[in-house]
């Protein structure tokens, strides 16, 4: 691949990151500073991902945690591994007990869409297969800062200060007390600066650090997190904490531009991103300008077509048959791309699902990858903390239908339309690099214009992430980012879209990418729009 070094004239002007031993690319630079000190220990590009990851959750708590899910795709110098790390309904809820609460829609606090957190177990997994270093010593930094603190960054205060917000208004007194008493102990959400610890949650880490998944699933945290769902009318028990497991997948493609493009396949929503990237594949975007309308119109179409069949048919495909292949294939891309013309259309979506997640990458000087990506959905998830423990639970479950002729309807031990997905990109066997970018339904647009911005437009990693981002959220209702050129907007709205330009970077999602140049060396960029930064050495 070419990598262009020029920036085009957007308002962050930041230059990609080169190296040869190791990378390490998240969303927050103390995570990032922790996989970067694993790879130079000795550890590869798992161990390093791990350290990230479990770190994550101490410095980034509203975007994920040891409550939340997990996924991953790795080269492993070979091939591709894919992992599952969501987990499952718990046994004794159903369609009838939501309906018996008097829902039509999945609540998003509360027990209700609390699912079996799944991160634990996929860390666990990932290292018994990959990693290299003792698994006690991926922990060391989030211990560390969750026992002596660390000054909050100003992307994770903001949502920290959403989540205060949100659960006062939802939460019964008793779970608002247990959130409140861990996230926010001096009476509110911490500000940019302000110093956070939990020992509690130092605790916990300590015991998976000590007995693996172990001590999440069968020892003293399931016990504790059974008890508290039972005490406080949860469903969630110990027995469907023990009967998880991480499921490792054959991630799933298709070709554009001569590149194969891979995500994890269902229950995940990668496969809205690679439906969309196939319908693109019937329009020549190169020969129209990046910031143009007609590109603008072009991704926006496709990406409609896309979430219209992803709501449709994703769902756990234990549970429902989701036709995958069919829904891939080219001449269904084909007739797709064909309802595309001159005006915007009026497909019928579901709900676009948000969150906050937190993704991140790595790669070490033996050529091994990692796109990994862990989240507890909403900002702290479900709002139910485990007293005594520091752990949030996710509101996974949020992602469910309550429409029993769905095949993402609600079910007993059945995993939900999930919105974190990491993405990878190989050229003929050869590993190009891992990339993803965070924010729940933004997530496949996300993946669909790094691919166009780096396939079609020829940008580099930094460049890519920097450029202007559409985020499209149903029926017509679209949004583009304020730094795009204005004509674009001007021209959107007279192609019929319901066009709104935010000057709030939230809605657009941020990401990370690695790549790896032909000659070995490593080149990578990290979004602007959040805390972190790409490192390595």
């Amino acid at each position: 691949m070419n990598i262009a070094l020029e920036q085009l004239p957007y308002a962050a002007r930041r230059q990609p990151v080169f190296v040869t031993q190791g990378m390490v690319a998240t969303s927050q630079p103390l995570a990032a500073q922790a996989g970067l000190a694993v790879l130079r220990r000795g550890g590869n590009a798992v161990d390093a991902a791990l350290a990230t990851a479990i770190t994550l959750t101490v410095v980034e708590p509203a975007s994920c945690g040891m409550g939340g899910d997990a996924f991953a795709i790795v080269w492993d110098g070979q091939r591709l591994h894919g992992l599952n790390g969501s987990g499952r309904a718990p046994a004794r809820i159903s369609l009838a007990a939501a309906r018996a609460n008097g829902r039509t829609h999945m609540p998003e606090s509360g027990w209700m869409p609390t699912t079996v957190p799944g991160a634990p177990a996929a860390w666990h997994a990932l290292h018994a297969r990959f990693g290299r270093l003792p698994f006690a010593d991926l922990f060391a930094d989030a211990i560390g800062y969750a026992e002596a603190g660390y000054p909050v960054s100003p992307r994770s205060a903001r949502n920290w200060g959403f989540a205060y917000t949100r659960f006062a208004q939802e939460l019964q007194p008793e779970a608002f007390a247990h959130w409140a008493a861990t996230f926010a102990p001096n009476g509110h959400a911490p500000t940019p600066g302000e110093l956070w610890r939990s020992p509690d949650m130092a605790r916990s880490l300590q015991q998976l650090a000590e007995n693996g998944a172990t001590a999440f699933y069968t020892g003293d945290l399931a016990e504790r997190i059974g008890a508290f769902a039972e005490k406080t009318g949860g469903w969630l028990r110990a027995a469907d904490l023990a009967a998880h497991a991480s499921t490792w997948v054959e991630p799933i493609r298709v070709r554009y531009r001569g590149y194969d493009v891979w995500e994890i396949p269902p229950n995940g929503q990668g496969l809205a991103a690679l439906l969309a990237l196939n319908i693109l594949e019937n329009f020549d975007l190169a020969s129209i300008p990046r910031d143009s309308v007609q590109s603008y119109h072009l991704q926006l179409e496709a990406m409609k077509l896309a979430y219209t069949d992803a709501h449709r048919y994703i769902a756990d495909p234990d549970h429902a048959q989701v036709p995958t292949a069919e829904l891939l294939s080219p001449a269904y891309a084909t007739r797709r791309s064909a309802l595309i013309g001159r005006e915007a259309l009026l497909p019928a979506p579901g709900e676009p699902l948000k969150s906050d997640t937190a993704y991140l990458c790595t790669a070490d000087a033996d050529g091994m990858m990692v796109s990994f990506i862990e989240s507890t959905f909403d900002s702290f998830g479900s709002g139910i903390v485990i007293p005594g423990t520091g752990i949030a639970l996710q509101n996974r479950g949020a992602g469910f239908s309550l429409d029993a002729a769905h095949p993402n309807v609600l079910a007993p031990g059945k995993r939900p339309y999930h919105t974190i997905i990491p993405g990878f990109l190989t050229q003929n066997g050869v590993p190009v690099g891992p990339f993803g970018v965070m924010g729940g339904h933004m997530q496949p647009q996300g993946h669909v214009q790094m691919m166009v911005n780096m396939l079609d437009y020829g940008l580099n990693p930094q460049a890519s992430l920097d450029a202007p981002r559409w985020s499209w959220w149903g029926e017509r209702y679209a949004k583009l980012e304020a730094h795009a050129d204005p004509a674009i907007a001007a021209g959107l709205l007279a192609c019929g879209h319901a066009l709104e330009v935010d000057t709030d970077s939230a809605p657009f999602g941020c990401g990370q990418i690695i790549w790896r140049m032909p000659n070995g060396v490593y080149v990578a960029g990290s979004d602007g729009r959040t805390d972190g930064c790409a490192i390595g050495y």
